[in-house]
């Protein structure tokens, strides 16, 4: 296949699979979702994007609708109907379930799953993306990987408009996040990052960003900081599945980074070779 889809027990191309108007996902948005890259028909880092999803899941009180080791066998299940060896996107979503809307929960749903693989290129990351700084109207939990993501939609729509690859989410002067990305900087040869509190979303390429950092010996500071600072660091990276680490050229308009190529260098080139290494396995 081309593509594939999966809802709650039926396996198709992704334009034949249905779901039922009643699923909260459509009216309440009420499920979480995550995603991951299939390159060769290995899925990249899927325990680290299960560990959110079911924290997710948790934070939200749904129960899981397979065990770990059962959507894993699905997530691969559906790798093996692809034709085609080259680089996808695993998406899969749980919702609280189909039911008659009402607000509480319903007692008697059970959870839905959802899941597609389509192909998708990865980022380049010798092409710097330009940002546009957008105040953080969103809720307070950011840190759930929930599907209500309007406010998103319309700040990377905005971003378009106004010529920009991505957006700098802040709330008053702290810079939260991207659109559809975490954020760093380097500042004086360290990787600093937004502490993974409800503003942000605990992003698995922040993660394994300072896990590398770790392993080759370069600091890491977790706390908040500014978009002046993060207008004055040596380099500002957006970090995503698609993107893994990217420089940023410029912030509203402004030249940002530029002012530690061999750094940002090293930490791409680790990155790159441990999603090589890992899909290897």
């Amino acid at each position: 296949m081309h593509d594939v889809a999966y809802y709650n027990g039926e396996i198709g191309r992704i334009d034949e699979i249905k779901a039922p108007i009643t699923d909260r996902g459509l009216y309440f948005g009420d499920g979480v979702y995550d995603a991951a890259i299939v390159r060769g028909k290995k899925i990249f880092a899927l325990d680290d994007h299960l560990d959110r999803f079911f924290r997710s899941l948790s934070l939200l009180e749904i129960a899981p609708p397979m065990t770990r080791d059962e959507l894993s066998a699905l997530f691969y299940d559906l790798c093996s109907r692809l034709d085609s060896n080259g680089d996808h996107v695993l998406y899969w979503q749980a919702t609280r379930g189909a039911a008659h809307r009402t607000h509480a929960f319903p007692k008697d749903a059970a959870p839905r799953l959802m899941a597609f693989i389509e192909p998708c290129g990865l980022d380049k990351p010798d092409r710097p993306l330009k940002l546009l700084s957008v105040e953080d109207t969103r809720f307070f939990h950011c840190n759930i990987k929930t599907l209500n993501l309007i406010p998103n939609v319309m700040a990377s729509q905005q971003a378009q408009q106004a010529g920009c690859d991505e957006v700098v989410f802040h709330r008053g002067e702290r810079v939260t996040e991207g659109a559809h990305s975490g954020l760093a900087m380097l500042k004086a040869g360290a990787f600093c990052t937004p502490p993974a509190d409800e503003l942000i979303l605990p992003s698995i390429t922040r993660l394994h960003c300072m896990q590398l950092c770790e392993s080759l010996g370069i600091p890491v500071r977790v706390a908040p900081f500014t978009l002046c600072e993060l207008m004055q660091a040596d380099e500002v990276l957006v970090l995503s599945t698609g993107s893994h680490c990217i420089p940023v050229s410029e912030i509203d308009g402004k030249p940002v980074g530029g002012k530690a190529p061999a750094l940002l260098r090293r930490l791409q080139e680790a990155y790159a070779q441990k999603f090589e290494d890992d899909l290897a396995r």
